[in-house]
């Protein structure tokens, strides 16, 4: 509902009045404000209003004419009123000209029209149509609050504001997961997590409207593809911005059209409710994820004196413990690092990691659920971990099944991040828990040291490693290991020439000159160059084979962590 320039000419000491530029106008301009001006206009004339003038001190002068009618179509005031008789007689075809030319409406008014009558009417219409719409934005806001007290689902409030605001409308959390939506969502929604992995929703950059409205202000504006959407903040009671409301408009549509008084009211209000909503929703989302954490933690600490005492825990956060579960445990290798390379800001770290470990959790239970799976998960000390159910007569396949479509989901939708896992063996009873919990971190530390990142190692593969692993933990066995690998490791440091590798790859071929080389691209001169540089800083001779065995124990345990 607005005031058009139509309903200002209906007025009926305006049926004199003549329209000379922009008729075909009157029925689509709205009129926001009203005033009389002379010149110079500066800036005294606002968007929307409708200017009355006597055109004193330019309405014999056409440049000094032009320019007013020019800075005033400028000012993108709705239309201008001319008054005739006094200090103008005639509009010169230039003026209208120019006032077409601009898409403006122009207006003749007979001297007799008192400015006063004029501005008493409309100022009359504005306040009697604000009147309206203040009623109108008092009754959303009322059934907007109803809709909280009843405890309504946010898609009834998304549905609520689509038939209020005439589009559809998305309700996000900080990081852009969809919590609820409206009807007749476009279908650009389908790619909707990728653009919030790609960090284009919502928008963290500064892309407001130009404005004096303080609601307009907060409102950003994002394209994608054939659409514009409003991204509105949702500032909760600790004062941050912790989820958004999304407006989807069609990129044709005039913003200055949609964002009248009524629709500001009904999304400043909307915001309000959905804060109340996601506040209410957060405190019990947050002692959830708490319990969820803490009894996990306790599971792996072994603080649970039976299986019983467990398990009736376990029903209260919505586990079961009567099935047979490995453990798995998966360290994000290199968020740190791509955040750095999005150029973020440092600040925003700890928003941007929460994202990324929800996506991974989010993969992890849709592979649960794929297989047909429990699964227990809570994130801890920058590591995933991860309770599985398993079949008993095939662990080996069901846990590699179940990392195959993680890892293949993850790579298409987060494709740089790496992950390494470590997977336990099943245990049985209450301690089969944690024992499997302790089984894992071990063979992720060895994945670690001896694979590399973005790899997986089962405890069960791990007996020699295991066997090395304590070996370096020995401190006899540390120094030997030390005396034996610190000379190769120095000159690798001096030299850039890493012999570490040569005699490993020696050692891998069984001492065979031709295929060592051709696997190093190496000439064997040079090759025997590095391997005779090796015997003169360890003191072994590698023809010995003993000394060839405590060099090649040294190395792989010295790669286990020994340090």
């Amino acid at each position: 509902m607005s005031l058009k320039v139509y309903d200002i000419l209906k007025l009926d000491f305006m049926k004199d009045a003549k329209v000379i530029a922009g008729q075909e106008l009157v029925k689509d301009r709205k009129v926001q404000w009203v005033s009389a001006m002379e010149i110079p206009v500066e800036s005294f004339v606002r968007k929307n209003e409708f200017v009355l003038t006597t055109a004193i001190g330019c309405g014999q002068n056409l440049k000094e004419f032009e320019k007013f009618v020019q800075d005033v179509i400028d000012s993108e005031a709705t239309a201008l009123g001319v008054a005739l008789g006094r200090h103008i007689f005639e509009i010169p075809k230039e003026i209208i000209e120019l006032a077409n030319q601009h898409q403006f409406i122009l207006i003749e008014l007979p001297w007799e029209i008192r400015f006063s009558e004029i501005t008493e009417a409309v100022m009359l219409q504005l306040n009697e149509i604000n009147y309206k719409e203040s009623r109108r934005s008092e009754k959303v806001q009322q059934e907007l609050l109803n809709l909280i007290l009843k405890e309504t689902e946010l898609t009834c409030i998304a549905n609520y504001l689509y038939q209020q605001v005439g589009y559809p409308v998305i309700i996000a959390n900080q990081i852009g997961t969809i919590q609820a939506q409206s009807e007749e969502i476009p279908y650009f929604l389908d790619n909707w997590r990728e653009y919030t992995v790609k960090g284009i929703i919502p928008a963290r950059k500064p892309m407001s409207l130009s404005s004096h409205d303080p609601m307009i202000q907060k409102i950003q504006t994002i394209k994608i593809e054939d659409y514009c959407i409003l991204q509105l903040p949702v500032i909760q009671v600790s004062g941050n911005t912790q989820d958004f409301l999304f407006v989807i408009l069609p990129s044709d549509i005039s913003l200055d059209q949609f964002l009248n008084q009524f629709t500001v009211n009904v999304l400043e209000h909307a915001v309000t409710t959905i804060a109340l909503w996601f506040s209410r929703k957060n405190a019990v989302e947050e002692a959830k994820l708490l319990l969820h954490a803490s009894f996990i933690k306790e599971l792996i600490n072994g603080e649970f004196t039976s299986l019983e005492q467990a398990d009736s825990r376990a029903e209260i956060v919505g586990y079961n413990l009567k099935l047979p579960y490995i453990c798995i445990i998966g360290a994000t290798e290199n968020l740190k690092a791509l955040f750095r390379k999005r150029k973020l800001e440092e600040g925003a770290y700890q928003l941007w990691l929460e994202s990324m470990i929800h996506y991974i959790k989010e993969e992890i239970y849709y592979a649960a659920q794929s297989l047909n799976k429990e699964v227990m998960i809570t994130y801890q000390e920058e590591q995933l971990l991860v309770f599985l159910e398993v079949s008993l007569e095939n662990k080996k396949e069901g846990v590699t099944n179940f990392l195959d479509l993680v890892d293949r989901r993850l790579r298409s939708l987060l494709p740089k991040v790496d992950i390494s896992w470590g997977i336990g063996n099943y245990n049985e009873d209450i301690v089969g828990f944690k024992e499997s919990y302790q089984n894992a971190k071990i063979a992720l530390n060895i994945c670690r040291n001896k694979k590399g990142i973005g790899n997986r190692v089962m405890y069960e593969n791990t007996r020699i490693d295991r066997v090395l692993l304590n070996l370096s933990q020995n401190q006899e066995m540390k120094e030997i290991i030390m005396s034996t690998v610190e000379p190769l490791v120095e000159y690798n440091k001096q030299r850039n020439l890493d012999l570490i590798d040569t005699i490993s790859t020696y050692n891998h071929y069984q001492g065979n000159v031709s295929k060592t080389a051709k696997a190093l691209f190496l000439h064997r001169q040079s090759l025997l160059y590095r391997l005779r540089k090796i015997e003169e800083l360890t003191g072994l001779s590698l023809v010995d084979p003993d000394d060839l065995f405590l060099l090649d124990l040294s190395i792989k345990t010295w790669k286990m962590g020994c340090s």
